[in-house]
């Protein structure tokens, strides 16, 4: 070995250790690996079954290398990252980006697996901003996260049935709406039906009410993990949505980054001396931005104490408030009402001085 890797295998972290920097390419049935050790080249690409990788990923620790990698966040979840912990890795869970950032149209697993390691190669140097790490769940966290958003599925579910069930009847003539299903409105139908079309529709009630059972039963779990006194319109299922997305609320600083995380920021486009204000980026959490719209609009009728609902009252109960007007006040009412509700929750503020009635 030359002089020259020699150096470049002492460890900049100061433990002696060479450094291996593995940049994985997550699925379901195989993890493809490139790698690099400290500053030399990255070697090829090679794929692995998720247990193979494990065992050698464990290979490269006994070896004595300090281990460091990243994948990116999907449906595979978190249990790798949580196994590679296990073994002294330093891993990080990153935010899902486009990958071919040159544009080149070639986009596979190895070419994935090699540019999330030179974004690792640079994030090891010091460059902060050449990824997006996500901040991983608890087991406790991830499974109450879990519940709420297995409910969330099977409203989801529920309602496209029905739907199903509606455009059926929809294409023979008969307009009805997505209550079809409902005990007296089936009934009633079963009269004027043919039957042939009331065999057809059958199946789709039977699916419904047994995903209506399942949907009671989590939404009584869910209700159980709730606070006793809440804010009025900030209801149980709201609060654990909203709790069970946001994790921790002590991990947010400021209320920019919480603001930030509920994906209701204002974009902007900047060039020179011109500057324009966008859309709302969405770049955040969806399932909690669309939750918190919801509560939004029923605060505004049922707080009017609250200082946000005084502050926009004028625009959201104007009827002759423009439409988009108004979805730019529900916009802004429902960010900040996530900055309020976490200033709630870490001790900042008090329900009083915020001017909610609590139930």
């Amino acid at each position: 070995m030359s002089k020259t890797n020699k150096t470049n295998e002492t460890n900049a972290s100061g433990t002696g250790k060479t450094i291996c920097k593995l940049g994985l390419d997550v699925h379901a049935a195989s993890i493809m690996v490139a790698r690099q050790l400290e500053g030399l080249n990255p070697q090829p690409a090679q794929k692995f079954t998720p247990a193979r990788l494990v065992q050698w990923v464990q290979e490269q620790v006994n070896k004595g290398y300090e281990v460091i990698s990243c994948y990116e966040a999907g449906p595979t979840g978190y249990w790798l990252h949580r196994q590679l912990t296990e073994m002294g890795v330093t891993n990080y869970v990153v935010c899902p980006t486009r990958l071919d950032s040159r544009g080149k149209g070639v986009n596979t697993d190895k070419t994935d697996a090699l540019e999330l390691l030179v974004r690792l190669d640079r994030y090891v140097a010091g460059n902060l901003k050449s990824f997006a790490v996500v901040r991983v769940p608890t087991p406790e966290q991830e499974q109450k996260r879990g519940l709420s958003r297995q409910r969330g599925q099977l409203k989801r579910q529920h309602l496209s049935l029905a739907t199903q069930g509606r455009m059926l009847l929809l294409g023979q003539g008969y307009r009805e709406s997505n209550h079809w299903w409902k005990k007296d409105r089936w009934e009633a139908l079963q009269i004027r039906l043919p039957g042939w079309l009331i065999e057809r529709l059958e199946s789709f009630v039977r699916l419904i009410q047994k995903v209506q059972e399942e949907l009671q039963v989590l939404t009584d779990k869910v209700r159980e993990k709730a606070p006793a006194v809440l804010p009025r319109s900030l209801g149980e299922l709201t609060h654990e949505v909203i709790e069970g997305e946001v994790k921790d609320w002590n991990n947010f600083k400021n209320r920019r980054q919480m603001g930030s995380y509920s994906g209701l920021s204002g974009g902007v486009s900047g060039s020179g001396e011109q500057s324009a204000d966008l859309s709302i980026t969405k770049a955040g959490n969806r399932r909690l931005s669309t939750c918190l719209i919801e509560c939004a609009w029923r605060l505004v009728l049922q707080q009017p104490d609250y200082w946000l609902v005084k502050k926009w009252r004028g625009v959201l109960l104007n009827p002759k408030a423009h439409v988009r007007r108004r979805k730019q006040a529900i916009v802004a009412f429902a960010r900040q009402l996530l900055v309020d509700i976490w200033k709630w929750k870490t001790g900042r503020t008090t329900p009083a001085a915020l001017g909610w009635k609590m139930s």
